[in-house]
C-alpha cells in the first residue's frame, strides 16, 4: 500500500518525489489534474526556464519577497541557489548567469529542467497519476483521505503542492489552516496616454516608477507596451503593491522618472544647452539616452514647435519638460499578465507552518510547498528557488520518516 501522497505536479511537487530516494519513492503517489506535469516550468522564461537567481547569500536573496520574507531565512540557510545549481549540474543540466544575474539552462529550453526532474522521480519509483487531481482532503484516523477524480484513497502523509488553487483551498480551510485570499501579483500597468501613444518597444534603462498615495517605488527598467507600462520596475512594483493594488482595483496614478535624474538636474542641464548649443533646433537634437520618438512626443505635449531652438525656450518650457521626464503622472486603469507568468499573493498562512520542515503545525504528517503558501517574490527565478528549497526541506523529513 503507498502511504504517502504528493498532491500537485509542478516544481515544488516534483522537487520533493526527486529528492525522496527509491525506498520512499516506492511508497509514494503523485497525482496531478492535468495530463503533463511541470506546465509553468515548461512556459517559464518564454520557453527557457529561469530556474533560480544568481544570489547565494540567504539574508539579500530573501529581500526578493514581498510575502515569506522572515519565513524562508532558515528554509534558504537549508538550501539555496548554489545547492539548486548543484543538483541540476550533477544531473548533467549545464546552467549560465546572465548579466542580471538570472540562470538559465545552457540549452536555452526548459526541457533541460523536465527531463532531469522526471528522470529523477522515474528513478526513485514514484508512482504518477496524471488527469487525476485532488478534489478535497479529510482528516480521518491515522492519516488523510483522498477524493481524486479516480476515487477515495488513504494515506498516512500527504505533501500538498497545489500552487494558487482556490477551489482547494476551501479543503484546506475546512482542515481548520486559515487561508489569505488571494490577489494577483507580477502584473503590467494598463494606461492609455498620448504621450506613450505608438510608442511601443521603447525602453528606459533605469527608471524610477512611484504610486505616490500607495508609499511605493520601485527602479528598473521600464518597456512602453501597447496596453500601457511593463518591464522589471514595473513587475516590482506589482508585486509590492499586490494588495495596495488589488484594493484600488488597479486604478491609480503612477509617477515615472525615465532619465535617473532629479527635476533640478535635467532643468540645470537644459539651461546649460541653452547656452551651448543655442542655436540646435530642440527636436532634432534630443540630449537625453532615450529614443527620439519619445523626445519628440514630450515636446508636443509641451506644446514645443518644431522650429524652436534650444536659445529659444523658455523657463516655462525647461520647467514643463523636466517634469514630464522626472515626475510624469500617468492614470492607470487596470493590469494585464505578464507573459505567462501568472503568480499570487495569497494561500496558506504561514502562521500554520513550521518552516524547519515544512508541517503544518496543528495537522501531523501534512506538508506545504510551493505556491499554494502565501509566499511570492519578484520575476527572476526566485519563485521557482522557493519551491526548490522547501521541496528539498519536505523530501528530507519524509526520509526521516520512512527511511
Amino acid at each position: 500500500m503507498k502511504k504517502i501522497a504528493i498532491v500537485g505536479g509542478g516544481a515544488a511537487g516534483y522537487f520533493v518525489a526527486a529528492n525522496l530516494g527509491k525506498t520512499v519513492g516506492q511508497q509514494t503517489i503523485l497525482f496531478e489534474q492535468a495530463n503533463l506535469p511541470l506546465q509553468k516550468v515548461r512556459i517559464s522564461g518564454g520557453g527557457r526556464c529561469n530556474v533560480t537567481h544568481a544570489c547565494f547569500d540567504p539574508l539579500d536573496l530573501i529581500e526578493y519577497y514581498p510575502r515569506g520574507k522572515k519565513e524562508l531565512l532558515s528554509v534558504f540557510y537549508t538550501f539555496q541557489p548554489g545547492d539548486t545549481m548543484a543538483w541540476f549540474d550533477e544531473r548533467g543540466v549545464e546552467l549560465k548567469i546572465e548579466d542580471d544575474n538570472r540562470i538559465f539552462p545552457v540549452s536555452d529550453s526548459s526541457l533541460s529542467i523536465i527531463d532531469a526532474l522526471t528522470k529523477a522521480v522515474d528513478q526513485n519509483k514514484v508512482q504518477l497519476n496524471f488527469s487525476d487531481g485532488v478534489q478535497d482532503i479529510e482528516k480521518v484516523d491515522g492519516g488523510y483521505e483522498l477524493v481524486t477524480k479516480s476515487g477515495k484513497h488513504f494515506f498516512e502523509t500527504v505533501i500538498v503542492t497545489t500552487g494558487s488553487t482556490p477551489k482547494f483551498w476551501k479543503s484546506l480551510n475546512n482542515l481548520g489552516l486559515k487561508i489569505v485570499q488571494p490577489v494577483p501579483s507580477l502584473f503590467t500597468f494598463n494606461c492609455k496616454d498620448p504621450r506613450i501613444e505608438g510608442l511601443m518597444g521603447i525602453s528606459f534603462e533605469n527608471a524610477e516608477v512611484k504610486i505616490n498615495h500607495k508609499k511605493l517605488n520601485a527602479e528598473g527598467p521600464l518597456l512602453i507596451t501597447h496596453w500601457g507600462f511593463s518591464g522589471p520596475a514595473i513587475l516590482r512594483l506589482s508585486a509590492w503593491g499586490a494588495l495596495k493594488l488589488n484594493e484600488s482595483n488597479y486604478k491609480f496614478e503612477t509617477e515615472i522618472n525615465f532619465v535617473n535624474q532629479s527635476k533640478d538636474e535635467v532643468i540645470s542641464f537644459l539651461n546649460n544647452k541653452k547656452q551651448v548649443d543655442a542655436k540646435k533646433n530642440v527636436h532634432k537634437n534630443n540630449p537625453f539616452d532615450f529614443p527620439k520618438r519619445f523626445w519628440f512626443s514630450i515636446l508636443n505635449y509641451c506644446n514645443i514647435n518644431e522650429n524652436k531652438v534650444y536659445a529659444d525656450l523658455s523657463k516655462k518650457h525647461i520647467e514643463e519638460i523636466a517634469t514630464e521626464l522626472t515626475q510624469g503622472k500617468y492614470q492607470i486603469n487596470g493590469k494585464s499578465t505578464f507573459k505567462d507568468e501568472f503568480v499570487t499573493a495569497g494561500g496558506v498562512d504561514l502562521k500554520e507552518i513550521d518552516f524547519h520542515s515544512m508541517q503544518a503545525k496543528k495537522l501531523p504528517h501534512l506538508f506545504f510547498g510551493g505556491e499554494v503558501l502565501n509566499i511570492d517574490a519578484i520575476t527572476g527565478g526566485f519563485n521557482f528557488q522557493a519551491c526548490w528549497s522547501e521541496g528539498h526541506i519536505i523530501s528530507e523529513k519524509i526520509k526521516e520518516f520512512y527511511q
